[in-house]
């Protein structure tokens, strides 16, 4: 067993006061700013902004952010990124539009396929990875002083770009830092376990739009607009209303390439496993730092599956996972007192991540500054609210929790059912389960439910809810997760959501931050959760319906967790089978396609929970063999 390292994070506002000021007159000061068209293997031009300390005593590594979202956006020397103190350190910093988005040339790809053994071979086929070598053998030759060093970072779709950068990198490529990264849209960002987004409507007005459509001056489109534009405070309802998927492409989305390749591909086709970047992280030579938040409602299972797939591959290459209470690319962010919806966890995590984890990241793999003293594994516990370190992920050490259903919703710990028991519900999609306890108009993407009150949904009918009695000591949770369910229903398909759940006790105190109406006091804080199409429980490729009245096995992972169960609070699981507009709503009666059922193909389902269903999380097993690696 591997020595874990205990640390508590003791920060204050006075590390807020320590971060640089970068602004505009900063960048002017102590950068030079140049714009170039970057020709690329097969003759296309790549747009892309370079800023070169204006101190020539010494030379610099290249830090590099490949976008999807206009590099212009970091023109008139205002950079959004990288951090301050990345900026204050001095590198030159590459901002790139890729392929046909905004400024440069080409036609755009959503997650485009990776080919094995393009660099620096083939000269003509291309993809991020030949992209990405491309600009760095242009970068070294064109752009002084550097070291010949180049890092690359990016959050969520830049993410991708980061990690797609891995496979056949660039010698020149020494560090990458994958954040938020997207790695297969079948299973993160517009999914989850192949069920759609029903949430990220709007987020279409960003994917599914070629570059001649979005320029430096123009980022979105009537079309891309017809969505986002409308005024709507009731979420829930305006998507109830909407009705079948089909009624998004008919009003909304039926010029959209994006949205049409979703709906013409709905099952684990060619066409997704030929953009799972998993399987392609391969011979990974930079050293790799990813980096994701525990509240992340987009991409979760993007870091902890690149750091994992690395890792198995590519054992002697240096590889980081650092997952911290934050939602969507939080890190980036510092607002002072580091919060997730209601819940506090301290101040200034954000600043402690750049300055003390992500900034000597690339000093020393880029600088050789410092030295390279991070761990396998930077992890925040969520319950005690304290950073964690380990020498492997998902941690040894720890033993594993079996979580098992009873009567009178007792949720036993380490101790099997009745296997005869059974809890019965009634799912309507006409009636869905709300995803989050708080009215929200159209989001863009949601983000705030991921660490929500879940009492809203713990006294619906068509919610099974299990806890256990009050703890009389603090239990951890680390590690993987996994529902083993065994189900039947009167339907012939269906959705599972299972979550993970923290109870309060009844006296917690309020925290200064929360308005009012929001009580700690016997809280049901979300801890972790999981969306599984059921019609995917033995291929993601082809799919199957449900025989009517039969009893059949369900078994999905959840997204890894660390959380400490502390004394006095209890656990919870909760059971149900839509988690609306999160996800679309499965019509319950088996279609080959959701994207295009009618109304009538919508019907009311009794799913039935066996007792000897089970939640297993942690221990020193892994969940090989449920991850899709196809290619």
């Amino acid at each position: 067993m591997k020595k874990i390292i205990f640390f508590i994070l003791f920060l204050n506002f006075a590390l807020f006061a320590q971060r640089p000021k970068i602004d505009s007159d900063y960048m002017r000061e102590h950068y030079v700013k140049s714009e170039h068209y970057i020709s690329m293997r097969d003759g296309i031009k790549l747009y892309t902004i370079v800023y070169t300390p204006k101190d020539k005593a010494t030379t610099y590594p290249f830090l590099m952010n490949r976008t999807c979202y206009n590099a212009s956006g970091s023109d008139n020397f205002n950079v959004r990124t990288p951090s301050p103190f990345l900026v204050d350190d001095k590198y030159i910093l590459v901002y790139q539009d890729v392929r046909g988005r905004y400024m440069s040339e080409g036609v755009f790809d959503n997650m485009r396929p990776n080919i094995p053994g393009n660099n620096p071979k083939n000269k003509t086929a291309i993809d991020e990875s030949s992209d990405t070598w491309d600009t760095i053998e242009w970068l070294l030759k064109n752009i002084k002083p550097n070291n010949g060093r180049v890092g690359i970072y990016g959050i969520s779709y830049p993410g991708f770009y980061s990690a797609a950068a891995l496979p056949d990198a660039h010698p020149s490529l020494k560090a990458a830092s994958p954040q938020a990264p997207i790695s297969d849209f079948f299973f993160d960002d517009f999914h989850h376990m192949g069920a759609f987004l029903q949430s990220y409507s709007a987020a279409f007005s960003v994917f599914g739009y070629h570059k001649q459509e979005l320029t430096k001056e123009n980022w979105y489109t009537e079309a891309s607009q017809r969505f986002r534009s409308q005024k709507v405070a009731d979420g829930y309802q305006f998507h109830l209303n909407l009705g079948p998927l089909k009624t998004l492409t008919e009003k909304y989305h039926y010029d959209n390439f994006f949205w049409k390749q979703i709906i013409d591909h709905p099952n684990y086709d060619n066409f997704w496993q030929d953009r799972n970047i998993l399987p392609h992280l391969r011979n990974v030579t930079p050293a790799v730092m990813t980096v994701g938040g525990w509240f992340d409602a987009e991409d979760l299972y993007g870091p902890l599956n690149i750091y994992k797939s690395i890792e198995k591959n590519n054992p002697k290459t240096t590889n980081t996972l650092v997952m911290g209470p934050w939602a969507h690319g939080d890190w980036a962010r510092e607002r002072g007192k580091s919060t997730h919806n209601h819940i506090y966890f301290g101040d200034s995590i954000s600043t402690f991540y750049q300055k003390e984890i992500e900034r000597n990241f690339f000093a020393y793999h880029l600088k050789s500054k410092g030295e390279n003293t991070l761990p396998e594994a930077y992890m925040y516990d969520t319950g005690i609210k304290a950073w964690k370190t380990f020498n492997a992920w998902p941690p040894k050490g720890y033993q594993p929790i079996q979580l098992y259903f009873a009567e009178n919703g007792k949720l036993l710990v380490n101790q099997a059912s009745d296997p005869t028991v059974q809890f019965s519900y009634m799912s309507d999609p006409s009636k869905p389960v709300p995803y989050t306890s708080q009215t929200e108009g159209l989001t863009f993407t949601p983000r705030r439910f991921m660490s929500d009150d879940q009492r809203h949904a713990s006294t619906r009918p068509d919610v099974l809810t299990f806890e256990t009695d009050v703890l009389e000591n603090d239990i951890t949770l680390a590690g993987e997760i996994m529902a083993r369910l065994k189900v039947s229903m009167t339907g012939t398909d269906a959705d599972f959501i299972v979550k993970l759940i923290d109870v309060y006790p009844q006296d917690y105190p309020k925290y200064e931050h929360n308005p009012e109406n929001i009580i700690m006091g016997g809280y049901q804080q979300l801890v972790r959760s999981e969306t599984f199409r059921g019609r995917f429980r033995n291929s993601f490729e082809k799919p199957e319906p449900f025989v009517s009245n039969t009893e059949t096995n369900v078994e999905f992972p959840l997204q890894d967790v660390l959380h400490t169960f502390k004394k006095g609070h209890r656990i919870m699981i909760q059971i149900h089978s839509t988690w609306f507009p999160y996800i679309d709503r499965n019509p319950q009666k088996y279609v080959d396609n959701i994207y295009k059922a009618e109304t009538s193909d919508f019907i009311k389902s009794t799913i039935t929970i066996l007792g000897s269903s089970m939640i297993e999380i942690g221990g020193e097993k892994t969940l090989e063999g449920t991850l899709i690696f196809k290619k």
